[in-house]
């Protein structure tokens, strides 16, 4: 008994010691890594619909005070966004269920950028995650890997950005993913918790099959699609802050990613 109240007693003295000690977010440069929603916004060509914002009311109110609202509606997967797990698994974690803790942790950016610029329609290799472990250590369990390809320069350019601006035709689009066997693993080796890119899809454009969504997805690991900045993120040492709405059995919705970058 005394054994399991000293245990208690340490557990609790040390929460309260965290807690006690605000951050200091003068240590960090905070980077936005998240596109405005508005009339530009790019969603996938074959959704129904963009993003809508109807002004409800705008100005001088009876009470003679500023009053200013609006209602809005989407499609799940379009802009900054994250793929819930249900997306693709159908035992998957929807959007309200994924525990809040696998919203924030560990950034890494793999930078494949100059590949890019030879092939539009590059995939992340075993090889390019073997690369960047001579260079920076392992990946560890837990972290969020984004993938940096530098496409989000073409935003808000569909033509470019999807490689095709037909609206209901996703069968010929181009831009980098991740490749099968690097998301394997990621996901199933590295046990990362997320993984992103600053494209459409963390599967390439020409993909039928979507495999790395059907891998993240059973194993319950997220997916941040349509992010930016990625070039203000150092490959390690950055936190990542990805809150989405809370959006009751969805399989996705918009997103707000912050990159803490030490200074």
């Amino acid at each position: 008994m005394r054994i399991v109240i000293c245990l208690f007693t340490l557990l609790s003295m040390s929460i309260y010691a965290s807690s006690a000690e605000p951050i200091d977010f003068d240590r960090f440069n905070l980077v936005d890594l998240s596109h405005s929603f508005d009339g530009d916004t790019i969603y996938w060509p074959t959704s129904p619909s963009g993003f809508e914002l109807e002004r409800l009311s705008f100005g001088i109110v009876d009470g003679g005070y500023f009053y200013a609202a609006n209602s809005f509606s989407t499609p799940e997967h379009g802009g900054t966004h994250i793929d819930a797990p249900i997306h693709f698994s159908e035992q998957g974690w929807s959007l309200d269920e994924i525990p809040v803790d696998r919203f924030l942790g560990s950034a890494i950016v793999i930078d494949v950028s100059d590949k890019i610029r030879k092939d539009q329609d590059y995939r992340l290799t075993v090889s390019d995650i073997e690369q960047f472990e001579k260079v920076y250590g392992r990946i560890k369990a837990g972290a969020m890997v984004l993938m940096r390809t530098d496409h989000s320069r073409y935003w808000p350019d569909a033509a470019k950005y999807l490689g095709s601006d037909k609206h209901g035709d996703a069968s010929d689009l181009h831009f980098p993913g991740y490749g099968g066997a690097a998301a394997k693993l990621l996901v199933e080796v590295r046990r990362v918790n997320a993984i992103g890119i600053d494209t459409a899809s963390i599967d390439y454009g020409p993909s039928k099959d979507f495999i790395v969504h059907q891998i993240v997805g059973k194993h319950n690991v997220l997916g941040f699609e349509n992010l930016t900045h990625l070039d203000k993120v150092s490959p390690v040492g950055a936190t990542l802050i990805a809150l989405p709405m809370k959006i009751g059995g969805g399989s996705g919705g918009p997103l707000r990613v912050i990159a803490l970058v030490p200074r």
